[in-house]
């Protein structure tokens, strides 16, 4: 069984940075894929950033350029550092693993979530 336990959302305003911590409890896949996804109000949840057990990464078309996901092995925590943000990126965001690296891939996919962290972006 594997624990997830996100941090670091918050306010922001616009333009302004924020780093996302996804820290891994218990049994974890090493060789799973692992993903961002977001949900904002009134919206389905949408896959943001897909990091694969080799490093290869993927990205939202929303998101690519100002968003970068990564891992460290040593600390088993996953990683959003989120650049130039947009009232577009206000959100909760979640954390998921247990699924595969398919971009396309649903939440129906992932076994394992993170609690939420919500991000707000404003003018």
């Amino acid at each position: 069984q594997v624990q997830l336990v996100e941090s670091g959302g918050g306010s922001v305003q616009a333009g302004g940075s924020l780093r996302l911590s996804c820290a891994a409890f218990g049994y974890s896949y090493s060789a799973s894929c692992k993903v961002w996804f977001r949900q904002a109000p009134g919206k389905e949840r949408e896959k943001v950033a897909v990091i694969d057990s080799g490093g290869s990464t993927s990205y939202a078309d929303s998101v690519k350029g100002r968003f970068t996901i990564s891992h460290d092995d040593a600390k088993n925590t996953l990683y959003l550092q989120m650049n130039s943000l947009k009232l577009e990126d206000t959100a909760v965001y979640y954390c998921a693993e247990g699924g595969p690296c398919t971009f396309e891939a649903g939440t129906d996919a992932y076994h394992f979530w993170g609690q939420g962290t919500q991000v707000t972006v404003s003018s």
